[in-house]
Formats: C-alpha cells, sequence, structure tokens
C-alpha cells in the first residue's frame, strides 16, 4: 500500500461528511439507509475498491459508485454512481 494512502486508513475514524454532504451522496446514490457515513466506509475500505489520490483528493472506486474525500480534512465530498 502505498504511503500516502495509509494515512487514509490510520485516520479512519476521521473520515466524516457535512449535512449536504449527506444529502448529496444519498441522492447521487439513491441511497435509503440513515448512515451515509458507515456506508460510504464498507465501500472505502472494501478489499475491491480501489484507491487513488490526485492532487488533494482520494478518490475510492468499487463497481458502483467512485466517493471523492479530501486528503487533508478527510471531508466525504461527493459520490457518483460508476456507469459502465
Amino acid at each position: 500500500m502505498k504511503k500516502d494512502m495509509e494515512a487514509l486508513f490510520e485516520n479512519r475514524d476521521l473520515i466524516h461528511t457535512t449535512e449536504l454532504g449527506k444529502i448529496r451522496i444519498k441522492k447521487n446514490l439513491g441511497l435509503t439507509c440513515e448512515d451515509v457515513i458507515a456506508w460510504c466506509k464498507t465501500v472505502i475500505f472494501d478489499k475491491h475498491t480501489v484507491i487513488t489520490r490526485k492532487g488533494k483528493n482520494w478518490y475510492a472506486r468499487s463497481s458502483d459508485c467512485c466517493i471523492t474525500i479530501n486528503a487533508y480534512s478527510y471531508t466525504i465530498i461527493t459520490a457518483h454512481k460508476v456507469k459502465n
């Protein structure tokens, strides 16, 4: 695992989002669950998810969605469905 990705795993408890972020993520992904952060963490830390860092953001891409996380604040910014 790359050194910068280790920071994401080591700081998994700091991952959060704003109230507007929760609304945006639920809308973009069509989620019905209440705990959006827990859902996102499950996807982010799944062994099949590919995590890359570009500039100030990490991108966690699974087969279904891509979650954008700020690398400095650990804020989940947005998530989008992946088009196959």
